[in-house]
């Protein structure tokens, strides 16, 4: 008998309600910050363009950070975030292809509603002074690369990903099937930004991911990636168990 792998959790009628509403409402939010920025952008502030690019690279960034953290921290039983947030990773680490069954909206709610919180506090901001116009172009960029980040890291997954995308991901604006496949050779330490990718070789350069690491083993005493290691364990066991049952009805046929 062949491992049986893990797989994610199917979404529940509510929760692919609460997806759906978060994208429309997120995509929505970024349309109208555009739509008020282009309404009274001024010729000589091209540099407006720079500042939406640092927000796509911050998003990039962001990304790293926040699948460092769910890979290497946490516990799958923690309340709320546990089975929400650290369990998706986990089945990802054993069993990534079954990322691209997942659909749409069940691939982009959880993001789209971050870039809400993020964006919704903007729309109150004025646009008269230069200071106000970056920090919408920031949240732009952010944003819309936020919205879609797990809408890349699927592409990436894809083998055969639509023509569009492999052209971006060939011209380095996506993040590439080959380098997030890196990630996904054990123990799964390197290449964490899965948005454009344009942080992985900087990042790893540095060691950034190694020395926060230890400094958290450091301050806290908590070691890197225990959770996934139990979890990996316990697919095997569970396995094992299934099939030793198995050969035993065999057995007694």
């Amino acid at each position: 008998m062949g491992l049986q792998l893990p797989v994610h959790d199917e979404f529940s009628r509510g929760r692919r309600i609460f997806s759906g509403v978060s994208i429309l409402v997120a995509f929505t939010l970024l349309i109208w910050q555009s739509y008020r920025l282009a309404a009274v952008v001024e010729s000589s502030e091209w540099w407006l363009v720079l500042v939406v690019i640092a927000g796509v690279a911050a998003a990039d960034l962001f990304s790293g950070v926040v699948h460092w953290a769910a890979d290497t921290w946490g516990r799958e039983s923690m309340p709320v975030v546990g089975r929400r947030l650290l369990h998706p990773f986990r089945v990802h680490h054993v069993n990534p292809d079954d990322f691209l069954r997942r659909r749409f909206l069940d691939t982009n709610g959880d993001t789209a509603f971050l870039v809400v919180v993020f964006i919704l506090p903007s729309v109150a901001l004025p646009l008269e002074a230069s200071w106000q116009r970056a920090v919408i172009a920031f949240l732009i960029g952010f944003g819309g690369v936020g919205l879609l980040t797990n809408q890349m890291h699927q592409w990436a997954h894809m083998r055969q990903p639509p023509q569009l995308v492999r052209f971006l991901q060939r011209a380095g604006f996506l993040l590439r099937h080959e380098v997030h496949q890196e990630h996904h050779r054990a123990p799964h330490t390197v290449n964490y930004c899965i948005a454009t990718g344009w942080w992985n070789p900087i990042l790893e350069t540095l060691s950034f991911f190694r020395r926060a690491e230890s400094l958290v083993t450091t301050l806290t005493g908590a070691k890197p990636r225990g959770d996934e290691a139990a979890f990996f364990s316990a697919v095997v066991h569970s396995t094992s168990a299934r099939a030793r049952d198995q050969q035993c009805r065999d057995q007694s046929e």
